[in-house]
């Protein structure tokens, strides 16, 4: 399939932004192992390798939420992947869209719900919770809160049940009345 391994390199990498791209939502470096593995598209090792070129090449960058990274496309990497698009094979990129398909929902599961707490003094927590759908806040939420035990309980609480608490927040502001 491939004249030389420079051409491979460069269908890989183009692989991995269009995986990115496809999904609508950045991910993090297990979940972009796991499509990659899934599919059969390249080794851990090769990705691994590919998506640091990709960062020090300035086509991906890396952010940090709730004590995890996630990779998103760079302006340059979506152009270089809109210019080059055409040059992934049809079946390649059938694979990956029905990969996504079939579960998206799952990976989006595990982004959407953030919760982390930060220690500002000895008996002051802020709390962080937020629900995120599209790139965008659902809801963000800041506590302050007076003991660890209780910051740990809140982020606990929330990773189970934030679809639930979310609702019950909306029907609250929505329905209170005076």
């Amino acid at each position: 399939m491939f004249e030389n391994s420079s051409e491979e390199t460069a269908y890989h990498k183009l692989l991995i932004l269009y995986i990115l791209y496809k999904i609508k939502m950045d991910l993090t470096n297990s979940q972009i192992t796991q499509v990659v593995l899934e599919t059969e598209m390249m080794n851990y090792f090769s990705l691994q390798q590919l998506l640091s070129q990709l960062m020090e090449s300035k086509f991906l960058k890396i952010y940090k939420d709730s004590d995890k990274e996630y990779y998103c496309l760079t302006q340059k990497g979506l152009e270089t992947l809109e210019s080059l698009m055409l040059k992934i094979p049809i079946d390649s990129a059938n694979k990956v869209d029905h990969y996504i398909k079939l579960n998206k929902e799952s990976l989006l599961a595990e982004t959407q719900v953030k919760s982390s707490f930060v220690k500002q003094s000895e008996n002051e927590f802020i709390v962080n919770l937020r629900v995120i759908e599209n790139q965008s806040n659902l809801i963000d939420l800041n506590l302050n809160v007076s003991s660890e035990k209780q910051a740990n309980h809140i982020c606990n609480n929330w990773k189970k049940n934030a679809s639930h608490m979310y609702a019950e927040v909306i029907n609250l502001l929505t329905t209170y009345k005076k």
